[in-house]
């Protein structure tokens, strides 16, 4: 809003309306020029550029904003500055390093997001999103001291969290750490102005402003579109709309009001606006995570919807549906009945999409097994349901690694169970596959959604008895062997026939001593070889000597042409022929005296050569595995140490092979790197590589330190595993 001349005009962008745009202030019709006031629009803040609803109007007018003598929103300096040091010494930067299930296996992420310390003791509470799945967490304090942190609790149904802080592992363990306070969010006005606090992008913490454009702010699609684990989180949170900018990396950091008060928890991005989840709700979920680790709730499986356009007489919520054995469908309700009151509450009209949640909220807040009776309509007669609630299970167990078998699994929930329609919890739900584990190579393989029931023969209830089935049957065999499979796939119930077994490390076979000489060459083609003045000459030009090979020990030089092996012609001359001086090498036994003849610039040059073994080369050595850290590693080969500039004497060993999103990608660790020392042991061999991990799985270090040489550079990595 601007105030020119007299005259108030809210500004709106060309694309609202075509021609003049019209302008409805204090009841007073203006037709203006946009383009009048252009100059005045670019110096003011987009942040104070508000539209108040009529429905608004007399809220704002409770509370308002103080203005300048040009009408502009005037912010005391002072005031935001109160505000910011309430709570800013609070917040907190959190590192975080997380496991999903995908492609069989549990992959490791790294992400980063906000929080604050809610109590002296170093309680935190950020998002479900942000640290509900973390293995591992760093908190970056205001003052730039890194602190551990630990999971208490986490609720995907509200994306909350609360982490604690390890005390003893800061600078100063008795030091007194800042705090900030909740404030009522039911108090929050729109046009409030709020700050949000944060770090985005995982840089340091920052402050942006805004105002507040809804308080009861829903997912673009509806309730429900939004889902964190299974969980649809619009089924219980109507955001606080702001334009304080946020970016990514600002989710679990406070809404902060002018008070210096924490009044909302920044969680999502949706076009140019910002949603926080309401500090009432948040404060509760905190309160209950603190006190017993997780958040208890009802359930009486109800869904409902909002009423129908066809519906202006109806009041409070519609059924839709109701899940089988459920207290609601037991107690006689059925699709299309009305809910009007709830445990002897008033159930708001549900015209809107934005009214579903305040109902769920009602009867998720419900004290466990509760009695509860609930009135409403079917058919325009009063009707009266009682039963009791039952403890609310997440929609969606955890995905759990079945290594041996090369998938992630899921067990049955109490909802997953019955939308399956299959009467029973028993069973396993495949989640993701290894390609080329098992289960995918079987046939037929199994898919993602497939249920596991038996594994020969044998009942499987849940991922922890099949973990437990196949314990038992690998420690006695050596290699994989057959099992029978029986799982379900949609109605149908079939059977196949998967590999389980322990991984068999790979024997290479010793290939036979073939002859070396230790020199890179090329053909001697026409062009070349008239250019060097040998018209008509076959052979080869040598390109490199290798160190310690035969062919430094007998005095070749690069730019040698070599024409005759043994008194035999080279016959290379085309860019075809480039391997044959390499296999008429290979044709000789190791320690064969070869007699070769060239020329040295102008000059005739004879050798005696005493040709060598032929190095090993990768595909020769047999490789080391880990399975935890998921890394491969090998003994350095002759040309490894070439390509590194490595002497013979030097130690190391070369990394082959890392999984992406394992905990030795994580660290840094990458294909192609010389692993020197591990765990402060230096290495010369695979079999010292073997023995150092094993000490580091028996003794389980919270971290491993690595020292790799990476072309001319070396550096020190920490490998930090989930034992």
């Amino acid at each position: 809003m601007l105030e020119r001349d007299g005259t108030s005009v809210v500004l709106c962008d060309t694309h609202c309306a075509p021609g003049f745009r019209r302008i409805l202030v204090n009841t007073t019709l203006n037709f203006m020029s946009i383009a009048r006031f252009a100059p005045a629009a670019l110096a003011v803040s987009l942040s104070t550029l508000v539209s108040f609803s009529t429905s608004d109007a007399s809220a704002a007018a409770e509370k308002p904003l103080p203005r300048s003598t040009t009408g502009r929103v005037d912010l005391n300096r002072a005031e935001i500055q109160r505000a910011v040091d309430a709570v800013y010494p609070a917040l907190v930067r959190i590192h975080v390093v997380s496991e999903n299930g995908g492609e069989g296996r549990m992959q490791k992420s790294r992400a980063s997001g906000s929080g604050t310390i809610i109590s002296e003791d170093g309680f935190i509470l950020t998002n479900h999103h942000v640290a509900g799945r973390a293995t591992r967490i760093v908190c970056r304090l205001s003052n730039r001291e890194e602190v551990e942190a630990e999971l208490i609790g986490t609720d995907p149904l509200s994306d909350l969290a609360v982490l604690k802080l390890k005390l003893e592992t800061r600078r100063d363990p008795k030091a007194k750490l800042a705090v900030a306070s909740f404030g009522d969010s039911d108090k929050l006005r729109i046009g409030d102005v709020v700050l949000a606090m944060g770090c985005p992008a995982g840089l340091s913490q920052s402050v942006t402003r805004g105002v507040v454009a809804n308080t009861e702010m829903i997912s673009p699609g509806g309730a429900g579109s939004f889902t964190l684990d299974g969980e649809n989180v619009g089924e219980l949170v109507r955001w606080i709309g702001h334009d304080a900018v946020i970016y990514p990396g600002n989710s679990g950091g406070p809404l902060v009001n002018l008070a210096g008060e924490i009044v909302g928890v920044n969680e999502v991005g949706i076009g140019s606006l910002g949603g926080a989840i309401p500090s009432n709700l948040a404060r509760a979920v905190a309160k209950e995570i603190i006190a017993q680790g997780r958040v208890s709730r009802s359930w009486i499986g109800l869904e409902v919807q909002p009423l129908l356009k066809q519906m202006p007489q109806a009041k409070g919520a519609l059924v839709a549906s109701l899940y089988a054995d459920s207290p609601a469908k037991l107690a006689g309700m059925v699709p299309g009945d009305f809910v009007t009151e709830y445990d002897g509450n008033a159930v708001l009209d549900c015209r809107a999409q934005e009214d579903l949640p305040v109902f769920n909220r009602m009867v998720l807040a419900t004290p466990v097994g509760r009695e509860v009776v609930m009135k409403g309509t079917r058919d325009g007669q009063p009707m009266s349901w009682k039963f009791k609630t039952l403890d609310r299970e997440p929609n969606e167990a955890r995905e759990l690694e079945v290594k041996n078998w090369g998938l992630t699994a899921r067990d049955f929930t109490r909802v997953a169970a019955l939308e399956s329609q299959r009467g029973t919890r028993d069973g396993v739900t495949v989640d993701s596959l290894r390609p080329g584990g098992p289960v995918a190579e079987a046939k037929p393989s199994l898919r993602g959604g497939d249920i596991i029931v038996k594994v020969a023969g044998v009942a499987i209830t849940n991922v922890a008895g099949l973990n437990a089935w196949t314990k038992n049957f690998v420690k006695d065999i050596t290699e994989p062997k057959p099992v029978l499979v029986t799982f379900e796939r949609g109605t149908e119930q079939m059977v196949t026939v998967v590999r389980v077994g322990p991984e068999v490390e790979e024997e290479k076979p010793q290939r036979p001593a073939k002859g070396w000489f230790g020199a890179a060459t090329q053909v001697l083609t026409h062009e070349i070889a008239d250019a060097l003045g040998l018209d008509g000459s076959k052979g080869v030009r040598v390109t490199q000597v290798l160190p310690g090979s035969p062919a430094e020990k007998s005095g070749v030089k690069a730019g040698d042409v070599l024409l005759k092996l043994d008194g035999q012609v080279i016959a290379a001359n085309t860019p075809s022929d480039q391997e044959l001086f390499a296999n008429l090498i290979r044709q000789y036994k190791p320690g064969t005296e070869a007699e070769i003849q060239g020329v040295r610039g102008a000059e005739p040059i004879k050798f005696t050569v005493a040709l060598g073994t032929t190095p090993k080369s990768a595909a020769d050595l047999t490789e080391f595995k880990d399975e935890l850290f998921e890394f491969n590693a090998r003994d350095m080969t002759f040309n490894d140490r070439v390509g590194d500039r490595m002497k013979e004497d030097q130690g190391g060993v070369k990394i082959s092979n890392v999984k992406p999103a394992g905990w030795a990608a994580l660290a840094g660790l990458g294909a192609g790197d010389v692993l020197l020392a591990m765990d402060g042991r230096e290495l010369t061999s695979i079999a010292e590589l073997k023995a150092v991990m094993k000490g580091v799985h028996e003794r389980k270090p919270a971290r491993v330190k690595a020292f790799i040489k990476r072309g001319i550079y070396t550096a020190y990595l920490e490998l930090e595993p989930k034992w």
